[in-house]
């Protein structure tokens, strides 16, 4: 027989995530709209109950090169990292360069996910202007900081249970 698991709002997978251990990396180009980011997927990340560390790179663009060296360091200390949370902001200017950071950012993230098997969350705004930034940023409107680490636990708990 085959279980078919659904994860929206109506019906998500909530089994307990005892000693996992989350990695945030944010990007800190617009230091403000990291905060905020970083602020919404702490608060849900605690409120699971698993154990966070933050890794600080430039900007979004380094994100998966970051979390290729932390997985890559956790393969060597043991300390094994769960799912990765990817913060930061990309908003467009007048160049090309917007285009070539959000798909690239976006690209290795997935390549991440895909290589190691690991939930991955990605909370990388990609914007027009910085007010929808904010907008999406906030954790009292948009809250895609608290919006990617749910991603990411819900993937996590969808890999324990059919790891079970």
């Amino acid at each position: 027989m085959v279980t078919t698991t659904r994860a929206d709002s109506a019906n998500r997978i909530e089994e307990p995530l005892d000693g996992a251990r989350v990695l945030i990396i944010e990007g800190r180009y617009y230091d403000a709209i990291a905060d905020e980011l970083l602020a919404g997927a702490k608060a849900v990340l605690t409120a699971a109950g698993v154990e966070i560390d933050v890794i600080t790179v430039p900007g979004a663009l380094e994100i998966a090169v970051a979390a290729e060296i932390a997985l890559d360091a956790a393969d060597v200390t043991g300390a094994a990292v769960d799912a990765v949370v990817a913060l930061g902001c990309v908003i467009r200017g007048e160049t090309y360069h917007f285009e070539s950071v959000a798909g690239e950012s976006a690209r290795g993230l997935a390549e991440v996910g895909l290589m190691h098997a690991l939930p991955v969350g990605n909370g990388i705004l990609t914007v027009d202007t910085e007010e929808q930034a904010w907008a999406r940023a906030r954790v009292t409107e948009g809250n895609k900081g608290g919006g990617a680490a749910e991603a990411a636990l819900t993937l996590m708990r969808l890999k324990r249970r059919l790891e079970a």
